[in-house]
């Protein structure tokens, strides 16, 4: 697991010393609002352009649970100007807080899942603001098996380079 962060680590901060020309931005930071209980919901959204059309976007949610999240996601341009769908898959690390009757304490529980994206993605021409709208179902494989497939989010993100 620790290889997989490293690697994606790695692949990010190499892709800010290039450039993405034919993108309408290149990094973006926000926040992300989801309409369901996902291990991933509500979430700090970053967002990192590999290549022109390919970007990493890593999520990170605070509460509980907490969770840690990253995918890929490739882009393709519709016909209206700063519009583009995309789609995408990755993974998440989850801690959820249980309690234990048998030993009458709080106990945390580890997760880990996987989940994809497909969404519309909108960058505004004259304001550093990115606006996307997803559906991004999540499919928990370790401690408990279970699918959310109710992911609905909204995303408002800060936008700089090109």
């Amino acid at each position: 697991m620790k290889k997989i962060f490293f690697t994606l680590f790695t692949i990010a901060i190499i892709s800010c010393f290039n450039s993405a020309n034919a993108q309408d931005y290149k990094t973006a930071i926000g926040v992300r609002l989801s309409s369901s209980a996902a291990m991933v919901n509500n979430s700090i959204s970053f967002k990192q352009f590999i290549t022109e059309k390919t970007a990493i976007e890593g999520l990170v949610s605070f509460g509980d649970p907490l969770a840690i999240g990253a995918l890929i996601e490739f882009h393709k341009p519709l016909a209206a100007s700063g519009l583009k769908y995309y789609y995408g898959a990755g993974g998440y690390l989850g801690f959820v807080k249980t309690y234990n009757p048998n030993k009458n304490i709080n106990e945390t529980d580890a997760n880990l899942g996987a989940q994809g994206v497909i969404g519309l993605d909108y960058k505004f021409s004259n304001v550093p603001l990115n606006i996307s709208l997803d559906w991004k179902p999540e499919l928990n494989i370790v401690t408990d098996i279970n699918f959310e497939p109710a992911a609905v989010g909204f995303t408002a993100r800060f936008t700089f380079g090109k």
